[in-house]
């Protein structure tokens, strides 16, 4: 693979920290489509560079700290986090839930917030085209809607675009026809138009092939993992014991929301009662679903058998991780599946549907089991707990588990992101191939 020589935005170097201003950016040139860029050994990557002076919008329709925020937010934050610490200067431009400040600084992040969810779109195009001479390079999140910054920003601005996956039929769950036919055109024909000559980042293999396939995406692409918070031993006392979790005891951690189908979860505890009269399912997770939930769980009279815990801190969440044998998502729509890597750091594997994401997130008879078209969901996890009531082959795939999860860090995505916005070389031969 040739590359080009490597160009440069302004204020970015590869080396110390400068005094004296870089010279003003060039028109972004397309970058070469490369394998996955988050999962390469270190000694593959080129030494990180500077981003001193680089002056970044990071645009994105929620933050972390909404109600339901998701991956894509979270994923959104540690990238701002690390171009902020390589030096840039970083404008995180966003909706803005209620009771939260139109504007504050965390992490040394500027936090610009406005208008909801929907207004926050063409409220940021606005907010950009006043201050358009501003930024050097601009992340442009795209979660199904565009915000069009190539269309506003100067020429000489380099954009990134991030899509974690195909939105396509999940217009469908949320609006009527004519709106969701609206909202597919946007994600498909317009946006691979108005995104054609810049770089482009998703988080999965399979993401990148559908936005090739469904998308008729122009632009590069490169991958870049979703990263996983190292794996912190669970303190002594911390783990419930068996008689508090149940016996198997299946989680399900994730946002309560439409297209995650949480309620195909509850199944299992319905339809498994029989053959295993003291499995318990905890729900992890909080949204617009979770009165949907209860509701169920009062008429079909699971109590003893689901409960939902609603949000969790950290450390209580990883306590009720740890404390299971299996970890389930029914979700239809995923880039990557970042719960099932944070269930695989502490030796629990996934169940999940076979589709973009999940099937590159969860390793098929190692890390977990997909459930193939044709199959029921209750039935490769029945198939699942059997296989996991030999310890011996339980023991195995924790260790899989765990070595996998190692595999995706924060740091080493986010450096491939800096690598990026720096418009920099992969490193030594250009980015290798992950397994």
């Amino acid at each position: 693979m040739v590359f080009e020589p490597t160009p440069r935005i302004r204020g970015a170097t590869f080396g110390p920290p400068v005094e004296a201003p870089a010279a003003p950016a060039p028109r972004a040139r397309r970058a070469p489509e490369s394998a996955p860029l988050g999962d390469r050994a270190p000694s593959a990557e080129a030494p990180e560079p500077r981003l001193d002076g680089t002056r970044v919008v990071l645009v994105n329709w929620r933050d972390p700290w909404q109600t339901v925020a998701g991956g894509a937010e979270e994923y959104a934050w540690r990238m701002g986090r690390h171009l902020t610490r390589a030096g840039a200067s970083v404008t995180y431009l966003t909706s803005r839930e209620a009771g939260q400040a139109g504007r504050e600084s965390r992490e040394g992040i500027d936090i610009r917030r406005m208008g909801t969810k929907f207004t926050v779109y063409p409220l940021a195009v606005l907010w950009l085209l006043v201050r358009r001479w501003r930024f050097d390079a601009a992340l442009d999140c795209m979660n199904g809607i565009p915000f069009f910054t190539p269309l506003v920003l100067r020429r000489r601005t380099r954009v990134l675009s991030i899509v974690h996956h195909v939105h396509d039929l999940q217009f469908n769950a949320y609006f009527r026809r004519p709106v969701a036919w609206f909202g597919r055109f946007l994600e498909s024909r317009v946006a691979s138009l108005v995104y054609r000559s810049c770089p482009t980042v998703t988080v999965s293999e399979s993401s990148r092939r559908a936005m090739r396939e469904k998308l008729r995406w122009r632009a590069p692409i490169a991958v870049i993992h979703n990263g996983s918070p190292p794996s912190q031993p669970m303190a002594p006392g911390r783990v419930p014991s068996p008689e508090e979790m149940g016996y198997p005891a299946i989680v399900s951690l994730g946002r309560l929301v439409v297209q995650k189908r949480v309620t195909r979860v509850l199944d299992i505890a319905a339809d498994l009662g029989t053959s295993w009269p003291d499995l318990r399912l905890h729900v992890v997770g909080r949204g617009p679903e979770s009165e949907r939930l209860t509701e169920r769980i009062d008429r079909e009279g699971l109590h003893d058998r689901v409960r939902l815990h609603g949000f969790l801190a950290e450390e209580d969440k990883n306590a009720i991780l740890a404390g299971s044998l299996l970890h389930v998502t029914a979700s239809q729509f995923e880039g990557w599946g970042l719960t099932v890597i944070e269930a695989a750091g502490l030796g629990v594997p996934t169940v999940a549907y076979d589709v973009d994401g999940l099937r590159d997130s969860v390793r098929h008879g190692e890390t977990g089991w997909l459930v193939h078209e044709g199959e029921a969901l209750t039935e490769v996890v029945d198939k699942a707990l059997v296989e996991l009531s030999d310890p011996l082959r339980a023991a195995e795939i924790r260790r899989n588990c765990r070595a996998w999860a190692a595999r995706f860090t924060w740091e080493r995505s986010g450096a491939a992101m800096v690598r990026l916005v720096a418009c920099s070389d992969y490193g030594p031969g250009g980015p290798e191939a992950g397994t």
